[in-house]
């Protein structure tokens, strides 16, 4: 899952709009955020960025997920502190012999947010949505594991009946997969597999319509334990308890308010009392904050991939040896040390360190001399022609200071000069789409635990790859792990295919994720999280 952390130039006038919206004032004492949220059960958390959408079936980004979360569920949950998959619309289930067929009985109690029953019809239409060719999901190969399912996504005459999807009563859906999957209960927690309410998806559109208002408050029907209430472009989107939600009694909150304020404003919001929590921590404060306030500061390791995508399709990066260049030349030691501080660990392959129990041998060397080697064989020797390429990021103090550093890096050990340019979060996804790039700065966050979540990015048609690289062998060794039930052999067929992208980068490795977070002592149920999955419901404010 995309991840993002965004810094705002005009953070002054967005926090002054926040100032106007939710009533704070200087002039008189009143009440902070904090102080009224744990009065009312209420959490203010802030996401950095505006959501670019809140269709589950559309969108990539932690962001979107960050708010998706309170408001849709899944057949499965997972553990607010141990990520073990837990019951969700579905409260039981009966896997096969040969596992490859999954019988979900329904939880009785699980309902729309208007009060319909939850049904198993609900799922397979919107399976049907997500895969259909016409909506152009980007995360439609997320169902490919169900049989049939990427036969139909690819295809414009298959009838969508040839899927393994079928609800044999009302309360029973069975769910057929092309070959065992062992995270497969684990990836229907995520998006991709939540439900969408077909009568709203309908009174607003086709079932394939990109554009709708059924996302808007008011409109939105969702099953999860909170319901859209305000969603203010650019000011912040507020949840209300769903009184019609399964566990209705058990959810700790009665509201949570996102709010998209910058990274550096979100700091100086947390301070003033404005935030229970942050999306993250300005570089610059965490030794502030190490000092005087460490009670208030979290890392938290998690599955998550820091990297520069590179645009293959011409120009100096077609060259196998240019990229090469540009990532033998990066001292990630120093990054991560010197410029990061936050715990972050340098990243010499794609896939993070025991991810599923994978460990990638492939490595990335330091070597500023081969560096500028690849780079004279190349035709550019100490830079001489090199092309200015750009260097595009998400607007964010963080991405900026890194891409400082990197930039410097590449024209002190190999002549080059790169341009750098941001980007807001929505028109940087759509840049990022179009392909419209050089170098992009990109990361990912395991949707499960399992080496295929960051692999299968390089596959050719896989809809987050935005690299234009193409390698039929590494398509073929991830198809074949997807079929593989031999573990040892499966981590092997991961191996092989790791070593194929770092010789070929289409992507550069710099960092593995530590989240960094401020949050308040009264914020409780908020646990570590390798996939930074945090289930509301779990939260709860105490004094």
């Amino acid at each position: 899952m995309l991840s993002n952390v965004s810094f705002i130039n005009k953070a002054f006038f967005q926090l002054a709009s926040l100032v106007l919206a939710f009533g704070w004032c200087a002039c008189a004492k009143k009440q902070t955020n904090v102080e009224r949220g744990i009065q009312n059960g209420e959490l203010y958390i802030g996401i950095g960025a505006e959501p670019a959408a809140l269709d589950p079936h559309l969108t990539t980004g932690l962001t979107e997920y960050s708010v998706m979360l309170a408001l849709l569920e899944g057949l499965t949950t997972l553990h607010p502190k141990t990520m073990a998959v837990e019951p969700g619309v579905a409260q039981s289930w009966v896997i096969s012999e040969d596992r490859k067929r999954y019988t979900f009985h329904f939880d009785p109690e699980a309902r729309w947010s208007n009060g319909d029953r939850v049904t198993p019809e609900d799922f397979i239409f919107s399976f049907k949505r997500i895969l259909s060719p016409a909506l152009g999901a980007p995360y439609a190969y997320m169902l490919y594991p169900m049989r049939g399912a990427e036969a139909f996504h690819r295809s414009q005459s298959i009838d969508f009946g040839s899927v393994g999807v079928s609800a044999p009563d009302a309360h029973t859906l069975v769910i057929e997969l092309e070959s065992p999957t062992p995270y497969f209960l684990n990836m229907l927690s995520h998006n991709t597999w939540w439900p969408v309410h077909p009568p709203t998806i309908l009174e607003h559109g086709a079932i394939t319509d990109r554009i709708s208002k059924w996302t808007k408050p008011g409109k939105f029907i969702g099953n999860g334990p909170f319901i859209l209430e305000r969603w203010r472009l650019n000011n912040g989107i507020s949840v209300v308890r769903n009184p019609h939600y399964r566990k209705h009694s058990k959810v700790g909150l009665n509201g949570i308010h996102f709010l998209p304020i910058a990274v550096q404003s979100e700091e100086r919001a947390f301070r003033a009392g404005h935030l229970h929590l942050t999306s993250s921590v300005p570089i610059h404060r965490i030794d502030w904050y190490r000092k005087n306030h460490p009670e208030r500061l979290r890392f938290d390791t998690a599955l998550g991939v820091y990297y520069y995508m590179l645009n293959t399709k011409s120009g100096p990066l077609a060259d196998t040896r240019v990229r090469q260049a540009l990532a033998y030349s990066i001292n990630r030691e120093d990054l991560t040390k010197h410029i990061l501080r936050a715990g972050q660990k340098p990243a010499y392959h794609f896939t993070p360190p025991n991810t599923g129990g994978y460990q990638a041998r492939a490595r990335l060397p330091y070597d500023p001399q081969l560096a500028r080697k690849r780079l004279a064989e190349a035709g550019f020797p100490d830079g001489k022609e090199f092309p200015k390429l750009q260097l595009l990021f998400n607007t964010s103090e963080s991405h900026r200071t890194l891409a400082v550093a990197i930039q410097q890096i590449w024209k002190r050990e190999l002549g080059i000069d790169i341009e750098l340019h941001n980007q807001e979060w929505k028109a940087y996804l759509a840049t990022r789409q179009s392909g419209n790039f050089d170098i992009l700065r990109a990361a990912w966050y395991g949707d499960y635990d399992d080496p295929n979540t960051f692999l299968s990015l390089g596959e050719s048609r896989n809809g987050n790859n935005h690299t234009n690289w193409h390698d039929p062998h590494y398509d073929a060794l991830i198809k074949k792990a997807a079929k593989e039930t031999d573990p040892v052999a499966r981590m092997e067929l991961f191996q092989e295919a790791e070593a194929i992208l770092i010789e070929a980068l289409p992507v550069i490795p710099i960092y593995f994720y530590v989240t960094s977070r401020l949050i308040h002592p009264a914020v409780k149920g908020w646990y570590p999280s390798l996939l930074d999955n945090h289930p509301y419901q779990a939260i709860q404010l105490k004094k």
